[in-house]
C-alpha cells in the first residue's frame, strides 16, 4: 500500500456467508475451494455471475482512503487482485470455465485446490468486519492459532510490527497472504510431533516488522 493510503474495513466482502448467500453446490461431497484467475476488475462481476450458477464463490475485498490534491476518497480494492475463489467439483468444472471474465483455473487449468485451513482462516477475516489488508507472503514461520474473541479458530503466522500484533494468513497456492492486528493474549502456538512450529524463513518482510520467538507466547 502507498504511504497515503490508510486501511479500513469494507462493507462488503465477496459475499462471503451463510450457504444461503454463496449458493450451495449440491455436490458439495466432491468439491473443493479453487482459485480462479480473472480480467482485471472483474473480481465482483465473476464472483456474482458464480453465484448465480449455484456455486460457493467469493472475493473478499478491503476499503482504503487515498489522499488526493482535494480531496479523500474511500476506495474498496481487492484482497487477492486478479483472483476469486470457487467450490465446485474438478471433474464437471465446464460450466465455471465458461463464466464470463475467468482466464483460468490456478494454476494453468490444472486444478489445484486450495488447502482447506487457508481458506477457512481467509474466510474467517473476510467476515470478522476488523480492518484486514494484502501483506508479504510467508513461505513458512512461525503458526499460531486464536482461541478466543470473533476470530476464534483461525490460523496463521504471528507477526510484530511496531507495537502491533498481526496475524497472518496465507494462501500459499496464491503465494499471497493477508493479515488482521489481533491481541497478544488471543494466539496459541501451534506444535508439530510435540514442538512448535518454528519460524524457517520469510519472504519480503516489511522493514519495521519482525517474528516474535515462539518462546514468548508460553506462559
Amino acid at each position: 500500500m502507498g504511504a497515503l493510503e490508510k486501511v479500513f474495513p469494507a462493507p462488503k466482502v465477496g459475499g462471503v456467508g451463510p450457504c444461503s448467500h454463496l449458493g450451495c453446490d449440491p455436490e458439495a461431497a466432491a468439491s473443493r475451494w479453487y482459485a480462479l484467475y480473472v480480467r482485471s476488475r472483474h473480481e465482483r462481476v465473476v464472483e456474482n455471475a458464480l453465484r448465480g450458477k449455484g456455486y460457493a464463490a467469493f472475493s473478499p475485498f478491503y476499503r482504503i482512503k487515498r489522499k488526493k490534491v482535494d480531496r479523500t476518497t474511500e476506495v474498496d480494492v481487492p484482497l487477492f487482485p486478479g483472483y476469486v475463489f470457487c467450490r465446485f467439483d474438478a471433474n464437471k468444472r465446464l460450466p465455471v470455465l465458461v463464466t464470463p471474465g475467468i482466464v483460468e483455473i490456478v494454476p494453468a487449468n490444472k486444478p489445484e485446490p486450495v488447502d482447506e485451513v487457508e481458506i477457512a482462516s481467509i474466510r474467517t477475516l473476510a467476515l470478522s468486519g476488523f480492518p484486514v489488508q494484502p501483506w508479504p507472503f510467508l513461505r513458512s514461520g512461525q503458526r499460531i492459532r486464536l482461541e478466543h474473541g470473533p476470530l476464534c479458530g483461525t490460523e496463521g503466522t504471528f507477526v510484530r510490527v511496531k507495537d502491533e500484533y498481526h496475524l497472518v494468513v496465507s494462501v500459499t497456492l496464491l503465494q499471497r497472504a493477508v493479515s488482521v492486528v489481533v491481541e497478544r493474549n488471543a494466539a496459541q502456538p501451534l506444535f508439530a510431533n510435540g514442538r512448535p512450529v518454528q519460524l524457517s524463513r520469510v519472504e519480503r518482510p516489511g522493514p519495521q516488522s519482525q517474528l516474535t520467538p515462539l518462546s514468548n507466547f508460553c506462559y
